[in-house]
């Protein structure tokens, strides 16, 4: 593994030896209101309060470090919205907004989505511009204060890694990449744990894992390989609360608190260092989340 900067992430995860991270940010913004096609990052300027609500939370619930609301604020995610050009603006609110939430309790970790797009040789997204996109994100979120920066929820190498590229030209947060294994144990362009661990422990992260993705069971399989092969590079895992379901006009995520608690703690007693949880889950799973891996 690359050397990794001396941070405040770094420091915390030494002296704690685990990390619970925050739940979701969508589900539990529908859950408050947000319309079906609106951007969660809209709400950083139109409902300011109900982001710090959220956030707000989630710390009360126990969280060690939250993510900021800046998954799809790429200038490529942002291009066809009426948020278009305002990258930096966009991802500098969403760092102010994590951090009066986190009032230095905790950590605020920025949030870095994929673009939408398949890059080069499948794509037409060159690998030059893809790092681009994510250099002009990640100065900004560098520059609103985070403390860490998270990759999460990518599928391809290609992009991965050219997103990692881009972002070590314009800081040195520690970075954290983890991928969404929604075919089971794959990603969608197949990749398996082990691809993945392989292609990016080298280029130097502060932890490797795995986010959203399928069933708890599938995470399960997940965890287990990518611990095989992760050596000493600390692992971060979020997975979704099971499988959701539709009830009447609801969409409803299988796992309660317990279960995905319960995930948590074997994931922890098997040697993953930062859990919490991706799609459907709410405070509460992160509170029992909290308390089993601290009990």
């Amino acid at each position: 593994m690359s050397a990794v900067a001396e941070s405040s992430f770094v420091r915390l995860l030494a002296e704690k030896g685990v990390l619970v991270a925050d739940g979701a940010t969508g589900t539990n913004y529908q859950a408050l209101g947000l319309e079906p096609g609106l951007a969660p990052e809209e709400w950083l300027f139109a409902a300011p309060e109900r982001v710090l609500e959220v956030h707000r939370a989630f710390v009360a619930a126990g969280a060690d470090l939250i993510l900021t609301c800046s998954f799809g604020a790429t200038p490529l995610r942002l291009a066809d919205g009426p948020l278009a050009g305002r990258v930096r603006d966009v991802n500098l609110r969403a760092a102010e907004l994590a951090r009066e939430a986190a009032a230095g309790r905790v950590l605020v970790a920025g949030s870095l989505g994929p673009t939408g797009q398949l890059c080069e040789p499948l794509g037409t997204l060159s690998l030059d511009e893809c790092a681009d996109n994510f250099a002009e994100q990640a100065a900004a979120l560098a520059d609103g204060g985070c403390d860490l920066l998270v990759f999460e929820t990518f599928f391809a190498l290609e992009e991965a890694l050219a997103a990692i590229e881009g972002t070590k030209r314009v800081t040195d947060l520690p970075l954290v990449v983890t991928f969404s294994f929604d075919q089971g144990t794959r990603t969608m362009m197949g990749l398996s744990a082990t691809d993945v661990v392989r292609a990016v422990v080298p280029v130097g992260v502060a932890a490797v894992g795995a986010n959203c993705g399928r069933s708890l069971a599938d995470a399960d399989k997940v965890v287990e390989e990518l611990l095989a092969v992760a050596g000493d590079t600390p692992l971060w895992v979020k997975p979704n609360a099971g499988v959701p379901k539709i009830v009447g006009d609801a969409v409803v995520y299988e796992a309660g608190p317990a279960d995905l608690a319960a995930h948590a703690r074997r994931y922890v007693d098997q040697g993953v260092r930062v859990v919490g949880g991706c799609c459907g889950s709410t405070p509460a799973h992160v509170a029992a989340i909290a308390r089993a891996v601290r009990g």
